[in-house]
C-alpha cells in the first residue's frame, strides 16, 4: 500500500485540510471517533493511503496540523471531527507570523519546525511504503508561505526520493487582505520551484466566481470555497484511496504531467459544477463532464487557459464509467481543441478511472492541466512585486527578521526565469515537411531506407569508398597546406547522386 502523509500549515491550510478530511472520512465510512460505520468493504480496501489503523478498530488520519497561532487548530479540535486527529500531531505556536514570510521562514517558524519534523518522522516510520507528502498552504500569508516552504525544504532534504505535492492558494488579483502578499508569494514560488514536485494552484477569486456564477450562491462563505477545493483534492486522490480500472498515483501524475522539472504548476478544475436548483434538468454523462472540465469558468485559478497552451493534462474520472467511452470522448475533445495543446508532445492527455463515485453524485471528473497560461498568474504578482520593491516599500519588515535584501531580487529572478521557460515552450512549433531543406530530406530518406533494411545513403558511401582509398585521401588532405585564399581556392566536399564524394571549387 502506498501511504501518504498530509500536512496542513497556517490558517488557510488548516481550513482546506479540515474540509478534505471531512470529505474523505465520509467517503470511507469513518465517523467522528475514527470508527468504521460504512456499508461497503471497498471503502476499506485502500484506506491505509491516508489513515493508519490503531489495531483497536479505530482509524486515525495520517495528518499533521500546524500553525504559528493556535486559533485555527483549536477551531478544528472543537469541531465534530476534533477527536479524529492525533493530539500529538497538532503543533502550534503563540507568536504568529504577522503575514510576514520572513517570520515564518527564519524566526518564529524556524523555532517550531523541529517539533513538526519530529511528528513527520514518526508518521513516516509507521508507514510500510511511503510514496509522498501532501501539503495544504496559502502563499499570501506568513505561516503558510514562510513556514510552509521551510517545511517543504526540510522534507526534501530528509526524504529526497519522495513525491511532494502542494495545494497552494495563490493571491487573488482583486480580493486581498494583506498588502505584502506579492512579496510572500514570490518568495514562496522560488522555494516551490526548487523543492516541490507537483503544485496544484488555487485562487480565492476564481473560487468565489464559481460559487456565484455557477453554483448560484448569493453570499458565498469561506467554507463554500473550501468545499470546492476539497472536491478537487478528493478527485485527485480518489485513485489512491479506492480501486479502479485505470489507477493513477502521485508518481504517475508526476511522470505524465511534468515534461520539465521546473514546470510543475498545474491548473485545476472539477466537473460537474451545477447549482442545486438546476441538477434535475441536466443529463450527466461522459460527454457533459468532458465539455465542462475544459470550460474556463470551471478553472479554480484566475487565469484564462485560452491565453496559453496545454503541455500535458489529466482527467481523473470517478464512477461506473467504461474506459472505451472515456477514450472516445478524450480523442474527440483533443481534436476539437487541438490548438490548445502543443503538437510536440504526443498523447499528452492522461486519464484514470476510479470505480467509486463521490458522495451525492453518480460520476465526476477532476481536471489537472499543465498549461503555459499559468504564467499570467505569475506575471500579475511579479508586476505588483516589482512596483513595491522599486521603492523599497515594506522591505524593512523582512530585513528585520534576518533576511538579506538580495533574496528578494533572487526570488524575482527565479520567477522571471520560470515565466520565460513557460513562454519558450509555448512558442515551440513542429517543423513541417516544407521547412526541411533538400539536404535534410536526402539524409532523412537515407535513414528511413536503412531502418527498412534497404541500403541507405551511409551504406552506399561505405561500399563505394574502400578503406585504403579513404586512408590515402585522408593523408593527402592532411598534406595540403593553404597559404591564402588567392593561392588556393576554398574547396567544398559534396555527395553526388551515385553516393560518391566529389570536390568542387
Amino acid at each position: 500500500m502506498r501511504e501518504h502523509v498530509h500536512i496542513q500549515v497556517g490558517h488557510c491550510g488548516n481550513a482546506i485540510g479540515f474540509e478534505f478530511w471531512d470529505l474523505i472520512s465520509d467517503e470511507h465510512g469513518i465517523d467522528s471517533t475514527g470508527t468504521y460505520k460504512g456499508d461497503c468493504m471497498q471503502q476499506l480496501n485502500q484506506i491505509e493511503a491516508y489513515f493508519s489503523d490503531s489495531r483497536r478498530g479505530r482509524y486515525v488520519p495520517r495528518a499533521i496540523l500546524t500553525d504559528l497561532e493556535p486559533t485555527s487548530v483549536d477551531r478544528i479540535k472543537a469541531s465534530a471531527l476534533g477527536q479524529l486527529f492525533r493530539p500529538d500531531n497538532c503543533i502550534v505556536g503563540h507568536c504568529g507570523a504577522a503575514n510576514n514570510w520572513a517570520r515564518g521562514f527564519y524566526t518564529n517558524g524556524a523555532e517550531l519546525i523541529d517539533l513538526v519534523m519530529d511528528a513527520v518522522r514518526k508518521e513516516v516510520e509507521d508507514c510500510d511504503s511511503l510514496q509522498g507528502f501532501q501539503v495544504c498552504q496559502s502563499l499570501g500569508g506568513g505561516t503558510g508561505s514562510g513556514m510552509g516552504t521551510l517545511l517543504i525544504n526540510r522534507i526534501r532534504e530528509l526524504f529526497p526520493d519522495k513525491i511532494i505535492e502542494t495545494f497552494s492558494v495563490f493571491p487573488s488579483s482583486k480580493v486581498s487582505d494583506n498588502v505584502i502578499e506579492p512579496y510572500n508569494a514570490v518568495l514562496s514560488m522560488q522555494q516551490l520551484t526548487n523543492f516541490a514536485d507537483e503544485c496544484f494552484m488555487l485562487d480565492n477569486e476564481a473560487l468565489y466566481n464559481i460559487s456565484c456564477r455557477t453554483l448560484k450562491l448569493l453570499t458565498p462563505r469561506y467554507s463554500d470555497l473550501n468545499q470546492l477545493v476539497s472536491s478537487v483534492m478528493g478527485g485527485v486522490t480518489a485513485c489512491l484511496r479506492f480501486p479502479g480500472q485505470l489507477n493513477c498515483d502521485l508518481r504517475k501524475l508526476y511522470v505524465n504531467l511534468v515534461p520539465f522539472p521546473r514546470l510543475h504548476f498545474f491548473l485545476t478544475g472539477f466537473a460537474p459544477l451545477t447549482a442545486s436548483c438546476l441538477r434535475q434538468y441536466r443529463n450527466l454523462n461522459v460527454a457533459e463532464l468532458s465539455s465542462q472540465m475544459l470550460n474556463v469558468h470551471n478553472m479554480m485559478c484566475d487565469v484564462d487557459p485560452r491565453q496559453g497552451r496545454y503541455l500535458t493534462a489529466a482527467a481523473l474520472f470517478r464512477g461506473p464509467i467504461a474506459t472505451g467511452e472515456i477514450d472516445r470522448e478524450i480523442v474527440t475533445l483533443q481534436n476539437k481543441n487541438s490548438s490548445k495543446f502543443v503538437e510536440w508532445i504526443p498523447h499528452n492527455f492522461k486519464t484514470s478511472v476510479c470505480d467509486i463515485p463521490p458522495r451525492n453524485l453518480n460520476m465526476s471528473v477532476a481536471f489537472v492541466g499543465n498549461s503555459t497560461a499559468i504564467q499570467g498568474m505569475m506575471l500579475r504578482v511579479m508586476d505588483q512585486f516589482h512596483a513595491m520593491l522599486a521603492r523599497n516599500a515594506f522591505v524593512h519588515w523582512y530585513t528585520r527578521e534576518g533576511m538579506d535584501e538580495l533574496e528578494l531580487l533572487e526570488a524575482e529572478s527565479t520567477l522571471g526565469d520560470l515565466v520565460s521557460e513557460y513562454q519558450q515552450h509555448e512558442d515551440v512549433f513542429v517543423e513541417s515537411e516544407e521547412d526541411f531543406s533538400e539536404e535534410d530530406k536526402r539524409l532523412h530518406q537515407g535513414r528511413d531506407l536503412e531502418k527498412n533494411g534497404k541500403p541507405g545513403l551511409h551504406e552506399k558511401l561505405h561500399e563505394s569508398i574502400g578503406s585504403s582509398t579513404t586512408a590515402s585521401r585522408h593523408e593527402q588532405h592532411q598534406d595540403v597546406v593553404v597559404d591564402s585564399e588567392e593561392e588556393s581556392p576554398e574547396m567544398e566536399q559534396t555527395v553526388n547522386q551515385d553516393g560518391h564524394f566529389a570536390w568542387q571549387a
